[in-house]
């Protein structure tokens, strides 16, 4: 398989620069996070950045794989739309939840998040197997902040 650089390029940088964008937008509410009661289980505040980066990559190859695997357009751009979707959602998720401190609301969006992020990874997983299997652990780790923003709501309300 040849690599289409400028289109990897791309598709890495879309969801990382998402993520920047929200967290940027987010920034303000996130300082006061630390004052706030949160749930067992809660990783130190330096891990976030670090695993959101590994998975908008991961996320951002799923992409790749699909565009590159030369199934029909109308497959692949069905598959774009929803991974679309899913990402504009997870834009909005840090900033209902950190800047505007919406938690139960946000923890309702991680929800409609999580339910597009099967679909996505069931669409991925069609069309390109590997790109299925590079969205688990995005899947997962939204299940695991759907436990910690519903913590968060339950403790600080």
């Amino acid at each position: 398989m040849k690599i289409n650089l400028k289109r990897l390029i791309i598709c890495l940088a879309l969801p990382v620069g998402v993520g920047a964008l929200a967290a940027l937008l987010s920034m303000e509410g996130m300082r006061g996070f630390d004052a706030i009661k949160k749930p067992p289980l809660t990783p130190p505040g330096w891990l976030f950045p670090v695993v959101w980066t590994a998975l908008y990559l991961m996320m951002g190859l799923a992409s790749y794989l699909v565009l590159e695997s030369r199934k029909p357009k109308e497959h692949i751009d069905a598959a774009m739309t929803v991974y679309g979707c899913q990402l504009l959602v997870n834009f909005f998720w840090p900033i209902l939840f950190f800047r505007f401190g919406l938690y139960l609301f946000s923890f309702f969006w991680l929800v409609a998040l999580w339910v597009l992020i099967i679909a996505t990874t069931a669409i991925f997983r069609k069309l390109q197997k590997t790109a299925g299997l590079l969205m688990i652990p995005y899947l997962l780790w939204v299940t695991f902040a759907g436990y910690l923003n519903m913590g968060v709501y339950i403790l600080n309300r």
